[in-house]
């Protein structure tokens, strides 16, 4: 190890030690949950044979984020994604969790229980992001607030706003992913300067060094918003434009969690695949 350290020292890295269950669990908590919101986002889209690109209910702000990490996703190789979620323990028990976090926010949802889905997504904000429900997200460890809004945002778009322009959506995959990092006690900012990759910081957001920018995550973009938060839970509960979007995805989620629990990876080629072609076509033809 020193003789590789060595090797390395011009490169003036920091070098962070850690045992490989530490290594798995810390991988596992960037990494995991993240990945199963985004290939279930596009699982949902080939399901109900749908894409963002072709409509005009998704087509700006968040969503544009959204919508460009998972196409980065699904353009990577399969196996890099099946070897973290199947083989680390952590990645399944908290990709399982996922599962259940879309599963019951989403009967929450439907059933119209809207103290008791306000009272989870407020306690979910609290614990990951330890900002309070009357206290708008401010600096916190260090970390300055987002300079990026919505209005930057919307500069990047993937078509004409015109049908639900101005009807906001659930967000069901953002509020289930805090609410899951919140029923496992996981705090993800904990593990950004230790293993934080591209996709994990633009999802949750990460303060650059060296004076540079933050990096706008879309997951606490929503969150450090109490107008914004407010907004999702409130569609959560009264919106059916984006109900059926919202089924399609609950759904997406549940499958990929069975996929990884199988510890099959036949499985989860097959899915991945599947869905990278799928948005590969549409995608050509869109562009035709």
């Amino acid at each position: 190890m020193q003789l590789v350290e060595d090797i390395f020292s011009s490169f003036k890295s920091r070098y962070v030690h850690l045992s490989y269950e530490e290594h798995d669990m810390v991988t596992a908590n960037t990494q995991a949950v993240t990945h199963a919101a985004f290939l279930s986002m596009g699982t949902a889209w080939r399901n109900s044979s749908a894409y963002p690109w072709e409509t005009t209910r998704y087509v700006s702000g968040i969503e544009v984020v959204k919508v460009n990490i998972t196409l980065r996703i699904y353009a990577a190789k399969w196996h890099v994604y099946a070897g973290l979620a199947i083989l680390n323990p952590s990645a399944q028990k908290q990709i399982q969790q996922y599962a259940r976090s879309c599963t019951e926010l989403f009967k929450l949802m439907v059933e119209g229980r809207e103290a008791e889905l306000a009272e989870r997504v407020w306690a979910a904000r609290s614990s990951v992001f330890g900002w309070d429900k009357d206290e708008e997200g401010g600096e916190k460890d260090g970390r300055a607030p987002i300079l990026l809004g919505e209005d930057v945002l919307d500069q990047f778009s993937l078509g004409q706003k015109t049908e639900g322009r101005g009807s906001p959506n659930s967000h069901l995959s953002l509020l289930a992913m805090v609410d899951c990092w919140a029923k496992l006690g996981i705090r993800p900012f904990e593990h950004l300067e230790v293993a934080g990759t591209p996709v994990f910081m633009l999802w949750i957001g990460e303060s650059g060094e060296m004076g540079k920018q933050l990096i706008s995550g879309v997951a606490e973009y929503l969150f450090r918003s109490k107008t914004l938060l407010a907004s999702a839970i409130s569609a959560a509960l009264s919106d059916k434009v984006h109900r059926p979007d919202d089924i399609e995805f609950c759904v997406a989620a549940r499958g990929w969690s069975e996929c990884v629990s199988f510890g099959n990876f036949d499985l989860y080629q097959r899915r991945f695949s599947e869905t990278a072609g799928e948005c590969g076509k549409r995608l050509a033809v869109h562009r035709r």
